[in-house]
């Protein structure tokens, strides 16, 4: 078989001369850390928790990487209320970052289901906006799924909305983009929702007078990832910009926002100036696309466990297949149709891999699991190193804690709830330029 020139991620280094400071929540295993290590900012304070559970290896792995000076451990609420109190300390930074829970709004539940700010994960936005509220940081970076701009089924919109006045009455003006990170070079299609939020104070408000100027060219995500207007209506995507005005205090936008007035909908970009919002829908300028053949390592160094057995190759391709037929109900013996369209199998190496999600460890057959054609006709499943490589984490990321070598079943689990670290970067370099030309005017 011949060798292939896979692309590792750059390991992980401290900024030597930082241009900012960053308090890092939700931080998982790290991959806001190192884009911004990249971009040239310092992470001084983190914090990473799993409610209902004894272990904690996310942040086990955290803290085998960075250490634990400025690293907590504990219920961000719980946190919240020591710093409160004067127990605890938390830094000013200059950037707050979090890719907090997205599971009330995530893709892997049905829109119905996604109960937004008011399920058990949603309800961590309000601590973001206490912690803003209590320690004001001059710039915010946020991620999130992207259906978090129509969350929930019943008030498409009100979250983000409540979000959004959020951040505009503590005095930010706030952009959004959803990102396809596929679309700007990274091996994964992977579609979330970055959310830039900076001081009115250092937005300059000349920059503000053409809110769609600002989103096209003038913006920190316009000039991080740039973009052109879609031209032509696709779907229910509408043409050109959409301006409203977010009225009322939380509560009323948490009880009519979107119960009415079907124009006030966000697209995939969009600005909120005090409570006037302007939305656009863009598409990338790029043509620079990743490829899931980027990361593979070659064939023959990759251990037996991950090879498809013969034994279960019909089953694999059963549930990867286009499915119409008849099923019974286990609970109430009612018969229904269930149909579902095919996936690729194999996933093509000359295009982007699919969505990483959590399950995507383990041997077991699966849908949603990715595979792979060796040069010899067999079929293997993504090692651990692979999937980090799609997320741009440094080789091995995962594999180990100061408590011993982690499962490949959770090293699967944190790279589906990781983020591109690729995109942090991008943003993180246009937000360090920025910074710095605030600080010299």
């Amino acid at each position: 078989m011949s060798k292939r020139q896979s692309r590792k991620a750059a390991p992980y280094r401290e900024p030597s001369r930082p241009v900012g400071t960053v308090t890092e929540l939700f931080a998982g295993v790290g991959g806001f850390r190192i884009g911004l290590a990249r971009a040239n900012w310092k992470t001084i304070f983190s914090n990473q928790w799993e409610p209902a559970t004894k272990s904690q290896p996310a942040s086990d792995v955290y803290v085998h990487h960075f250490g634990n000076e400025g690293h907590t451990n504990t219920d961000i609420a719980r946190l919240l209320d020591q710093f409160e109190a004067g127990k605890l300390t938390i830094p000013r930074s200059d950037l707050l970052v979090g890719g907090f829970p997205c599971q009330d709004y995530s893709v892997a539940k049905t829109l119905g289901s996604s109960v937004g700010l008011a399920g058990s994960k949603g309800v961590l936005w309000w601590e973001i906006l206490r912690l803003v509220r209590l320690n004001p940081p001059k710039l915010i970076l946020l991620e999130n799924v992207d259906r978090l701009l129509k969350s929930p089924a019943r008030q498409r919109g009100r979250d983000f909305a409540v979000m959004l006045a959020s951040l505009a009455d503590e005095g930010y003006v706030v952009e959004w983009r959803v990102v396809n990170a596929a679309e700007y070079g990274a091996n994964q299609r992977r579609k979330r929702v970055f959310i830039v939020a900076k001081r009115s104070t250092m937005v300059k408000k000349s920059l503000l007078s053409d809110p769609s100027l600002y989103l096209l060219k003038l913006g920190t995500l316009a000039k991080s990832l740039p973009a052109e207007p879609v031209t032509r209506n696709s779907g229910n995507a509408p043409v050109g910009a959409n301006q409203f005005t977010i009225e009322g205090d939380l509560a009323d936008i948490t009880k009519s926002f979107g119960k009415s007035d079907s124009n006030r909908v966000f697209g995939t970009s969009g600005m909120i100036i005090g409570r006037n919002v302007t939305t656009l829908n863009v598409t990338p300028s790029t043509e620079i696309v990743g490829k899931l053949g980027n990361v593979l390592l070659d064939h023959d160094s990759v251990d037996e466990r991950y090879f498809v057995p013969r034994s279960q190759l019909q089953a694999w391709k059963y549930l990867k297949g286009a499915k119409k037929e008849l099923r019974t109900h286990a609970g109430s013996g009612a018969q229904y149709h269930y149909a579902e369209g095919s996936m690729a199998f194999p996933d093509l190496p000359e295009n982007p891999s699919r969505t990483i999600l959590t399950g995507e460890g383990g041997s077991s057959p699966s849908r949603f699991k990715h595979i792979v054609k060796t040069d010899d006709g067999r079929y293997r499943r993504l090692t651990p190193v692979e999937l980090e490589r799609l997320n741009g984490f440094p080789d091995d990321w995962t594999r180990y804690t100061a408590r011993g070598e982690v499962t490949d079943a959770k090293r699967a689990f944190f790279m589906g709830n990781a983020l591109v670290v690729d995109i942090v970067e991008l943003i993180g370099r246009q937000l360090a330029r920025e910074f710095v030309a605030h600080k010299r005017r």
